[in-house]
């Protein structure tokens, strides 16, 4: 079985997969300080709990965005798990071209993105991933990467409020039943959501028209189905395409047989 791991910002989400076939998966919240043997026990205990043996595991593939932890979880795959591990990164074999000014500075998991989605759709198309960033990809018709578009997660916005003006509660990120607020908590939920959807929906029309042609639109991340609810843009969510993402990375760099 494979063993994913894609580590983001705020949270460490993993998947266990048999062949195509995704059987679980699981989300951690992400910590700096956590060392390779905290995660290792962690991480067997999650499988354990779910009815897998760590020696079900036969190859781990990480993508990080957390570079404090990209060797710590890479230690924790050789001690805990006895593989070393593919990790996302320059010398990997992505399958796809990456036109972007300097393609080290591309996050990993805005790459196994655009691999997972061009292996979906096999078009050209935009990825928007609701993360503590909310990232936007575009990928072209042979399937390239092309760059994107990065804005503060709209977690990130409903802090910021809460921290820096005073009399300003923290507040749920919901869909309020009206634009308008009564009160101040649904006001501060009507400009977080419905300001958000109108983020999204213009820069995707925008990247659109710059890709010129029939795109798809696919959302992924923690808040993609909430505000996917409401957007005009956004045509479908899936909630594992990161993970697929790493699954058809490990495909793509598995030593050819003689």
């Amino acid at each position: 079985m494979l063993f994913v791991i894609d580590v983001g910002n705020t949270n460490i989400v993993l998947g266990l997969f048999e062949g195509r076939e995704l059987c679980h998966s699981w989300r951690v919240n992400t910590s700096r300080q956590t060392t390779a043997d905290e995660y290792g026990i962690l991480f067997r205990a999650l499988l354990d709990h779910s009815n897998f043996s760590p020696k079900q595991v036969g190859a781990v593939i990480i993508s990080s965005v957390v570079p404090p932890l990209t060797a710590e979880i890479a230690k924790m795959a050789k001690r805990y798990f006895d593989h070393d591990p593919l990790v996302v990164g320059p010398g990997l074999k992505t399958g796809i071209a990456i036109s972007y000014e300097s393609p080290r500075d591309v996050g990993a998991d805005r790459i196994v993105n655009a691999v997972a989605a061009f292996d979906r759709y096999g078009t050209a198309g935009v990825v928007v991933d609701f993360g503590t960033a909310t990232t936007f990809d575009a990928i072209g018709p042979q399937g390239e990467y092309l760059g994107g578009a990065i804005a503060p997660g709209i977690g990130i916005g409903a802090e910021a409020l809460f921290q820096r003006a005073s009399k300003l509660p923290r507040v749920n990120v919901e869909r309020p039943a009206k634009v308008i607020g009564r009160n101040t908590v649904h006001s501060i939920q009507s400009g977080l959501f419905f300001g958000y959807v109108g983020l999204v929906d213009e820069i995707v029309r925008r990247m659109q028209a710059e890709l010129d042609g029939d795109t798809f639109v696919i959302a992924t991340g923690g808040l993609a189905t909430l505000i996917a609810s409401e957007s005009s843009t956004i045509q479908s969510v899936e909630d594992n395409l990161t993970l697929n993402g790493l699954r058809l990375l490990h495909e793509r760099n598995l030593p050819k047989r003689k």
